[in-house]
């Protein structure tokens, strides 16, 4: 099913703006009937009708799976402070390169979720 988010944030990119950043001028509601803007403030740019959010429809699905596969990521990966430990240990043992093991761990993770 279409996502009204997803279509607003393709929307917003469309038109050089972020969701991140605009998220407080934007208010989506569902009455029960399904969801929809009720209030839109961003600065610059007109409310989309509902014919350009439509628009995006084919868009969607790719980019919901595509979110699917960051947040997978996102909680795969350790930690910062772990990873940054890993990548010191590589170049202390010369490993900058495909054969330290901060490589080969985010490759994995890379590996077992593509993004297409």
């Amino acid at each position: 099913m279409d996502n009204l988010y997803t279509k607003i944030t393709l929307y917003l990119s469309a038109n050089s703006k972020s969701y991140e950043k605009e998220r407080d001028n934007i208010l989506m509601q569902n009455d029960g009937s399904g969801d929809y803007i009720k209030t839109w403030n961003v600065s610059g740019l007109a409310k989309p009708s509902d014919s350009q959010l439509n628009s995006y429809s084919s868009s969607v699905s790719a980019e919901e799976a595509k979110e699917v596969v960051r947040n997978t990521r996102r909680y795969a990966y350790d930690s910062i402070v772990n990873q940054l430990d890993l990548l010191y240990h590589d170049m202390l043992a010369d490993k900058g390169d495909k054969s330290g093991e901060w490589f080969k761990s985010i490759k994995a993770i890379k590996d077992a979720n593509p993004k297409e």
